[in-house]
């Protein structure tokens, strides 16, 4: 084969993965924004506020060092959903009967149907249990949209180097002379021993 057809061959195989690259990366970064925004919109028609700065809630040892930062402010990010599920919804329902395990308190009111109380906080755990649910998830897609952006900077990366590769090879195409052929160590004579 001919030095030029391989160099040939293999600048045009940079070019595509340059160009698989590209895309791959401005998915990426439309999958990132989706998410984010997605999510936001989601959180914020819940209209959620954190506990003000000094409040009771925040002088639990259990929730204040995580939401400190968040106080007043309204829930609109993954990261603040997964502080509020984990570290306030959590420990309130941990604090309930059973510890709050929805199962627990609905096999307990089950068992006593005529117990009031039992019976309201069933819907309380319930309740909490699935509102923590959801801000789990939206945390969950928030962080898919960040691992996307991630990915579209290291294809945004990978496809700077590919397009710098390939450059080198159409230079070194056009510095090939037409003769040359690939690869060299095949085609030098062979010399055969007399009387073989």
């Amino acid at each position: 084969m001919r030095r030029k057809t391989f160099d040939m061959l293999a600048t045009a195989g940079g070019a595509v993965l340059t160009i698989v690259l590209i895309a791959a990366g401005s998915l990426g970064l439309w999958a990132h924004s989706y998410a984010n925004s997605n999510v936001h919109d989601q959180l914020a028609m819940q209209q959620i506020t954190f506990p003000a700065l000094g409040s009771q809630e925040l002088a639990s040892p259990k929730i204040g060092p995580y939401l400190n930062k968040y106080a007043g402010q309204p829930l609109l990010t993954g990261q603040q959903a997964e502080a509020y599920a984990d570290h306030f919804i959590a420990v309130h329902l941990s604090e309930m009967p059973y510890n709050g395990v929805y199962s627990a308190v609905s096999t307990a009111s089950r068992a006593n149907p005529n117990n009031a109380t039992l019976k309201a906080e069933v819907q309380t755990v319930f309740q909490g249990t699935t509102l923590r649910g959801l801000l789990l998830e939206a945390y969950a897609f928030w962080t898919m949209g960040q691992i996307a952006l991630v990915a579209a900077i290291v294809s945004f990366i990978l496809a700077a180097v590919m397009a710098l590769l390939t450059l080198f090879g159409v230079w070194h195409f056009r510095r090939t002379p037409e003769d040359t052929e690939f690869p060299s160590s095949l085609h030098h004579e062979v010399k055969v021993p007399a009387g073989v």
